[in-house]
């Protein structure tokens, strides 16, 4: 089985390469990406980017997209697109022409070329918000995206673009696998670049460090509590009050679309683990349970202004789409793909800090340092 991925560098992706490379009914990899890995000995390119044979796309050059994806495309069994520009936040046209306009491309091409599988990586964005009681919601729920989030209602349009051609060329298979928030350690410098910014990372680094820890004591000798054993990463958590969270780790995510490819399961298939963390869960986890509720209203204000003035790189969009009430339940990819994930939200949160604070990263281009 030859597998294209497009996107192969990012997040996602390099974890999409390492479930692929160790699935025997995968022969061969082609790995797609604008910024592409050397790996004709001029850079120290590691596994698992140098098991794949790379082709350099630009999804937003339309004077070169076409005969380059057809370069990538020839052969291929199955293709999967990762590829989801997050910045610049406050250019919602050029992420449009580079989300919305380049899976036109690679769906174009997929028609084109003939290729009789295609996997989609969506997100819970795509839902409209979720139910007023905050129950799970499964795959038929609707998928509107969420109002205010350019993120969430590109992916709902890609999503209206998937029903057309599943609806015209019968003969494909679609896979769309709509994920929570995807997290691990080597994407830190990546996550701290995309949505903290360099006033984000010195502020989270503060709160982490002596400073954080003498507020963290002033604190509880206020409310009287005892010292822990293990002084808590922060001090305390600012949340905002009545949102959830749901957390993967991208090995996790991979491993579902390696069964979803191997299978050839087509249809959408919700990503997420049981339940999902609140502010209490995060503030337990990280602050010896010291949380401060934040009214969502006020929060969204603030960080509107701080976007406006640059000071973080993230629109208030995001937290929009954050406090859309949206927890999934993953029932059809327990079934059908007998998936489940192997690591805890806490697990994954403490893993993704750590990168964080540790300026963690890869070997390719969107996770360097």
């Amino acid at each position: 089985m030859r597998v294209v991925v497009i996107g192969a560098t990012g997040n996602v992706g390099t974890a999409v390469l390492r479930a692929l490379v160790a699935a025997p009914v995968v022969t061969s990899v082609v790995g797609v990406a604008r910024r592409v890995p050397r790996t004709d000995g001029s850079s120290t390119v590691g596994p698992p980017h140098d098991a794949a044979t790379w082709v350099r796309v630009d999804l937003a050059d339309e004077t070169t997209v076409a005969d380059r994806l057809d370069e990538a495309l020839a052969g291929a069994d199955v293709v999967i697109h990762l590829v989801w520009a997050i910045q610049p936040a406050r250019k919602p046209d050029v992420l449009h022409r580079i989300n919305v306009g380049g899976t036109t491309a690679v769906v174009d091409a997929v028609v084109r070329n003939r290729v009789s599988h295609l996997l989609f990586m969506s997100a819970s964005g795509v839902y409209s918000p979720g139910p007023a009681d905050g129950h799970a919601i499964d795959e038929d729920w609707p998928t509107g995206g969420v109002p205010g989030s350019s993120y969430a209602l590109d992916k709902a349009e890609v999503e209206r673009l998937l029903d057309d051609v599943e609806a015209d060329e019968p003969w494909l298979t679609v896979t769309r696998m709509r994920a929570a928030i995807m997290l691990q350690r080597e994407a830190g410098a990546e996550i701290a670049r995309y949505f903290l910014g360099p006033v984000g990372k010195v502020g989270l680094k503060v709160a982490a460090g002596p400073l954080g820890q003498a507020v963290g004591g002033l604190v509880r000798g206020w409310q009287e509590q005892p010292e822990p054993e293990q002084p808590p990463l922060f001090p305390l958590v600012p949340f905002p009050a009545g949102v959830r969270l749901q957390v993967l780790h991208p090995d996790d995510t991979a491993a579902a679309v390696r069964a979803a490819v191997v299978g050839r399961h087509g249809g959408a298939f919700n990503l997420a683990p049981d339940g999902a963390l609140t502010g209490q869960d995060l503030a337990d986890l990280l602050a010896e349970g010291q949380l401060v509720e934040v009214p969502v209203g006020l929060l969204r204000r603030g960080l509107a202004a701080a976007s406006a003035a640059r000071l973080v790189p993230i629109d208030a969009g995001w937290l929009d789409m954050a406090a859309a009430n949206i927890v999934m339940d993953a029932s059809r990819a327990r079934d059908l793909l007998h998936w489940r994930p192997t690591r805890s939200q806490g697990e994954v949160l403490l893993e993704v800090l750590g990168g964080v604070l540790d300026g963690a990263h890869a070997d390719t281009p969107p996770l360097a340092r």
